[in-house]
């Protein structure tokens, strides 16, 4: 069993997935519009994305905008946790994300961990990147 985080903006989901994608050297970059679903369904024939995920090994985030007339929350309440092979990645990724956002615990030794911290980056996304071997 996994767990798959899918975050939810308001038309910024495909300039936030391309931002992940280049912060965290995506394989794979999926996106679909909500303009490309069949007219006779009924959804809105718009650009903003109704499907899209980036790869990265076996992990897997997953996005879309919300459709015309759906309410959208900022997202609050949940963090994105990153595990980085190495400290100098992990702090590569922490400083990208932070560009534009908001540091909420500077990036730093910690007792679970050679590197961690959070912030919430300038989509709104709240994070905590780590390091997954304390030796690192």
């Amino acid at each position: 069993m996994t767990f798959i985080p899918y975050l939810y903006f308001d038309g910024s989901s495909e300039a936030a997935m391309d931002f992940y994608a280049e912060t965290f050297d995506a394989d794979e970059v999926v996106k679909m519009r909500f303009k490309e679903a069949p007219p006779d369904i009924g959804m809105e024939q718009s650009d903003k994305i109704m499907y899209s995920h980036i790869k990265k090994g076996d992990w897997l985030l997953m996005s879309n905008d919300m459709a015309e007339g759906m309410p959208y929350q900022p997202q609050a309440g949940v963090s994105v946790a990153h595990h980085a092979k190495s400290v100098e990645e992990a702090k590569a990724c922490y400083d990208k994300l932070c560009d534009g956002g908001m540091v909420i615990m500077p990036f730093e030794k910690q007792f679970f961990s050679a590197g961690f911290g959070m912030c919430k980056d300038k989509f709104g996304t709240h994070w905590m990147i780590m390091v997954a071997d304390e030796t690192s």
